[in-house]
């Protein structure tokens, strides 16, 4: 997420009542999670078993809640709790704005667009030409749509991640102020539901279709050309790149990578990252080759232990 404009170290420090590390005017442009800073963002770590990530991390300045030697060319912000104080600043940057009609007025739709009936359209929603968008569906604040994409009936685009934080009197949930970027030439099915970034964007690429009910999590990013089946899970902060082929009932474990034209069969569970170019099946999903000669292998154990018996 960039500012609206260029803030001083001293001047976010006060809005989050905090300590500092750093020159008063060291220039903060910016907030995002570790994977997608950038130089002049802020990044936010809370456990020192992720410290040097973030302290060597693009990012410039680090929320954190311990004082550390401060990198050169860096500054820090001094905080008891830096989760909590990560979510004062997306509030204080992107607060909830409430809207009164099911068309915001700051929406923009384009040439040849039709919207169906009882259809919510968010704040600073920007949609494309030539689009369908049909009943029922909700798209909130800050969304952009491409050209020529169609959402079926039921859909949500941009709703919170779920990305929590145990605390010992309940669950804390880590406020979103990313979007939902949808690129041209997108079909979205019925009823399903892509969240939005945590402080960036979560991106559907241009001409891929997906099915009906399909689930995607905060901060992932489906390249181009890919075609995902009904009922598919992918968690938060997943890269499928360009021309993958996702069946029925698959589930993708988070922050991992699926390669270029990977075809993941129905019912696999991915748990680690995959190359491009092959087919995967099974739990955990596995190239066909592996999996066939494990399932060969498992056939034979009655067989081993049969002959073990009559020894």
């Amino acid at each position: 997420m960039k500012f609206p404009k260029t803030h001083t170290l001293k001047e976010i420090a006060k809005i989050i009542n905090v300590n500092y590390v750093g020159d008063d005017n060291f220039p903060v442009l910016g907030m995002n999670e570790i994977h997608v800073v950038e130089p002049g963002d802020i990044v936010f770590v809370d456990h020192p078993k992720y410290y040097d990530k973030a302290l060597d991390s693009a990012a410039t300045i680090v929320l954190i809640n311990k004082k550390v030697d401060c990198p050169e060319g860096k500054a820090l912000l001094i905080s008891d709790d830096p989760f909590r104080d990560f979510n004062k600043l997306t509030l204080h940057f992107k607060p909830f704005q409430p809207s009164s009609s099911a068309i915001s007025s700051s929406a923009k739709i384009g040439d040849n667009t039709t919207i169906q009936p009882n259809c919510f359209i968010g704040n600073n929603v920007v949609i494309g030409n030539n689009c369908t968008i049909h009943s029922n569906v909700n798209i909130y604040d800050n969304t952009v749509i491409g050209d020529n994409v169609t959402i079926h009936a039921g859909a949500v685009l941009g709703a919170s991640a779920f990305y929590y934080k145990n605390r010992p009197e309940s669950y804390d949930q880590l406020l979103s102020g990313g979007r939902v970027v949808i690129e041209d030439n997108v079909d979205i099915g019925a009823l399903c539901t892509i969240d939005k970034g945590v402080t960036a964007d979560t991106i559907i690429g241009e001409g891929s279709k997906l099915d009906n009910q399909i689930q995607i999590g905060h901060d992932t990013v489906i390249g181009k050309k890919c075609l995902i089946a009904s009922q598919v899970g992918i968690a938060g902060c997943v890269i499928v790149e360009d021309e993958v082929i996702i069946w029925g009932q698959v589930g993708i474990t988070s922050g991992i990578t699926i390669g270029k034209k990977a075809v993941i069969s129905a019912k696999a569970g991915v748990s680690k990252s995959l190359e491009g170019n092959k087919s995967y099946f099974g739990v955990p999903a596995d190239d066909f080759r592996s999996k066939y000669k494990e399932i060969a292998a498992i056939k034979k154990i009655p067989e081993i232990l049969e002959k073990l018996k009559n020894l």
